[in-house]
């Protein structure tokens, strides 16, 4: 029989290279409901390739609510961009496209990672998740088909050289949605007078979760197997770690509830979580002091 257990929160994974995040959350899934505690609502903040590891935010239940929001936040990436080689991937699945003898010392990277800081436009790998038509851009790619996606602005927040080898260099980036990691290495070889591609990605933050709230894959299904996952569970305000709190009243409360506004004449514009007492109420925005609903939660 069943236990039925409140599951809302988050789960950070260190995730392996290997599976896919929608694998992640199905080993999960599996987990779960082999455990005992049912199928509760459960989905990721942020998809990682299969060849790249680290931080991967699990939602579940009313957490998975945030996930959008989630994606929203910057993130950040420690890479490793192996030169001498393109692929048609941008990393090394992808078969050899073109080749280079130059080999850039750390004087030279230095110089030109002032133009790849603050906004800079970059064109998306054409082996991305991507639509073009309808169809993904990776689907047309593996048909055979030219594809060349649109340049798009991101802007890089920070942008560090860890170390510098014979034929790589170790890079930390921090930087807003929408980014590949893919294409900033591979522009960033080309502007060194190389090609390259990237042979190692770790993502070591996904909004305000950082790598040293992360369980390995493995731990974290044999915590939601267990008796009592929620023990593991960051609670659902941890994804709105940059969010001030808004405290309402029981009334202001039912009112939320249902969808409906409430004001606050004397708040700043802008987002807030709402609660009542310890408990999240509903994300809500104010605007001259009329307070909306954006997310509400299920919780009271």
């Amino acid at each position: 029989m069943e236990r039925e257990t409140a599951l809302n929160g988050w789960l950070v994974v260190d995730k392996p290279v290997g599976p896919t995040s929608a694998q992640v959350v199905g080993k999960l899934k599996w987990a779960l409901r082999n455990g005992g505690h049912g199928k509760p609502k459960i989905g990721h903040g942020g998809t990682l390739d299969p060849l790249a590891s680290g931080v991967l935010p699990i939602a579940l239940g009313e957490a998975t609510k945030l996930a959008g929001y989630l994606l929203n936040g910057p993130k950040a990436y420690r890479f490793t961009l192996a030169f001498g080689a393109a692929t048609a991937t941008d990393d090394a699945e992808g078969a050899i496209v073109a080749t280079s003898d130059v080999r850039p010392d750390a004087a030279a990277i230095a110089a030109v990672l002032p133009a790849f800081t603050g906004p800079i436009r970059q064109r998306p790998p054409a082996y991305s998740a991507l639509k073009v038509d309808g169809e993904r851009a990776y689907a047309l790619a593996r048909a055979g088909e030219a594809v060349e996606l649109a340049e798009r602005e991101v802007t890089i927040l920070q942008l560090t050289c860890e170390s510098v080898e014979a034929d790589a260099a170790t890079f930390h980036v921090r930087c807003t949605k929408g980014t590949y990691v893919r294409s900033l290495a591979r522009d960033l070889a080309l502007a060194l007078g190389s090609v390259g591609h990237v042979s190692a990605l770790r993502r070591t933050e996904a909004g305000p979760f950082r790598l040293e709230q992360a369980l390995s894959l493995d731990k974290c299904v044999e915590v939601v197997h267990g008796p009592a996952p929620e023990q593991a569970l960051l609670p659902l305000t941890a994804g709105l770690d940059d969010i001030p709190v808004l405290t309402v009243d029981p009334q202001e409360a039912a009112a939320l509830k249902q969808g409906r506004r409430i004001l606050r004449p004397r708040v700043k514009p802008g987002q807030y979580i709402a609660t009542l007492g310890p408990v999240p109420v509903a994300l809500v925005e104010v605007l001259q002091g009329d307070v909306k609903v954006v997310r509400g939660f299920n919780l009271l």
